[in-house]
């Protein structure tokens, strides 16, 4: 009991810290659509405001979604759900959850594949690719480990940035969402036994 309320209140903290900060991407992607109607109207239109939106966008939406579930804002089927004692929503949450995770496992693997794709490796598995790219970076330094990294996929658009970025973004994103969906499992196996959290 005393690890899962030491993990608890270990990833609802950290998860709590970067919410908070991420709802501030908010104002960057003002400032960032402010500023292009402001170029198109008064200077040259900049290339690079409306892709750059988007990456701020999803930066806010996938690092603010961990701190939406330990919130308990995330969208949920109300029709059943809110009919039922804190005991039942507990049994739900616990048995659902399964689900949860295994979705995220798959999203996590597809979010490696993508940014893997976007360091350069074709074809093969995500994770050896990692493994080989860490293993060159640990044992040759930088050098060795752009050797093992192949063409770096850029955007399409005029701008072209490069795409590994908000790909990195999106797997951390996933990765703490997963952290967090464990966290309120625990929270329901504790509620469960009738202890307070």
């Amino acid at each position: 009991m005393s690890f899962m309320r030491g993990y608890i209140s270990w990833i609802d903290g950290m998860n709590r810290l970067i919410g908070r900060i991420t709802m501030f991407f908010l104002f960057v992607l003002m400032g960032i659509l402010l500023w292009s109607s402001m170029s198109k109207v008064f200077f040259l239109p900049s290339l690079w405001t409306l892709e750059m939106a988007q990456f701020v966008m999803v930066a806010y939406y996938i690092l603010g979604g961990p701190y939406s579930i330990q919130l308990g804002s995330n969208v949920r089927m109300d029709l059943i759900y809110s009919e039922l004692t804190d005991r039942r929503k507990a049994w739900m949450d616990a048995f659902t959850v399964f689900f949860l995770i295994f979705y995220l496992g798959v999203m996590i693997y597809g979010g490696l594949a993508s940014l893997a794709y976007s360091l350069g490796n074709f074809m093969g598995s995500p994770l050896s690719f990692f493994g080989k790219l860490i293993a060159a970076f640990v044992t040759g330094g930088p050098a060795a480990a752009a050797d093992v990294m192949g063409y770096i996929e850029t955007s399409r658009s005029s701008w072209g940035p490069v795409m590994w970025p908000i790909k990195l973004i999106t797997c951390i994103g996933l990765f703490m969402m997963l952290l967090q969906v464990l966290s309120e499992f625990f929270k329901d196996l504790l509620r469960l036994r009738g202890e307070e959290i």
